[in-house]
């Protein structure tokens, strides 16, 4: 069915590289992927890959720094084994929210890893909603940006909310763009919570524009969720503006530092994410709902390897 394609899972989410090699029916290469006692990452591919289409299956997600390094790792091993294409498929984009000078004398990290991965023999990037599309422009390679809006509205759908009685929730002025899609896609009333950030880690909700939110149901849609102190923020601010229930959803789950504590004490009904990110360590949130995107990650690498379009996993 595919001819020299190869798939190799990093350490960083063993379970979705599965999951996207069962989607395609393809087994995942062994390799031998070993810390030396000083931390330093060892890698050895068990298997000739030489002339082969090679899918890196990574996200640089918590630990950011180990996991991103084993990727670049991985890449420069399967470069040196002469590989015809080596494609990283990071789900999830680490570094991904410093993408700008907001301040004198601070790097551009995600400009940086761009640069690593480039330098290190990637030819192309598969991501899943970066925190700034224009990190596209970051690379000197193709990157093919999908997105999971579409997998996140299909599972609202199923609950059968009505659109009368919904409302969507921008929890910033950023993610506006963002909620007018998923307000195409489910219908309802749109909603902006007016952010204002007091630290680099905190921020202060203040105003709600738009609404009303009296005895309706608030949808909350962001890209990630890091520490959770925004999102958090946005509930409360639903919640005191009458909101009847609240859910919540997001591509990344990061969930860091406060995060469990913070979302286990907001006030809302479901919280829905994508497997981007390994959330096996997760246990104190029994209203989580997690969905699956390696169906799409598995569709969009049988469509590179084959040189289809890949424009319809978009929609």
């Amino acid at each position: 069915m595919y001819e020299n394609i190869t798939l190799i899972g990093g350490r960083g989410h063993p379970a979705l590289a599965k999951e996207i090699a069962d989607y395609l029916g393809v087994p995942l290469a062994t390799v031998e992927l070993t810390d030396f006692p000083d931390g330093e990452i060892s890698v050895r591919i068990e298997q000739n890959i030489r002339g082969c289409d090679v899918f890196l299956l990574q996200p640089s997600g918590p630990p950011v720094n180990d996991n991103l390094m084993e990727l670049l790792v991985l890449i420069d091993a399967c470069r040196r084994a002469s590989a015809a294409r080596i494609t990283a498929v990071i789900p999830y984009f680490g570094y991904a929210r410093q993408d700008r000078k907001d301040a004198g004398r601070v790097p551009i990290t995600s400009k940086l890893v761009a640069n690593l991965l480039c330098t290190a023999g990637a030819d192309r990037i598969l991501t899943v909603d970066l925190h700034a599309a224009q990190i596209q422009g970051f690379f000197d390679i193709p990157v093919d940006h999908l997105f999971a809006a579409p997998i996140l509205d299909e599972y609202f759908k199923s609950l059968n909310l009505d659109p009368e009685n919904m409302v969507i929730v921008s929890p910033d002025e950023g993610s506006i763009k963002r909620s007018l899609q998923h307000q195409e896609n489910l219908g309802g009333e749109l909603a902006i919570v007016d952010k204002r950030r007091s630290s680099a880690t905190e921020t202060m909700q203040a105003n709600l524009i738009g609404g009303p939110l009296e005895g309706k149901v608030a949808l909350i849609f962001d890209d990630m969720i890091s520490t959770a102190g925004s999102i958090c923020g946005a509930v409360e601010v639903a919640v005191e503006h009458g909101a009847s229930d609240v859910y919540v959803s997001a591509t990344h789950a990061v969930l860091c530092g406060p995060a469990e504590a913070r979302l286990s004490e907001a006030s809302i009904s479901e919280l829905v994410v994508t497997n981007s990110l390994p959330l096996d360590k997760i246990q104190s949130l029994p209203n989580m709902r997690i969905v699956s995107i390696a169906p799409m990650l598995g569709e969009a690498i049988r469509r590179i390897h084959r040189n289809e379009s890949i424009s319809h996993l978009f929609d």
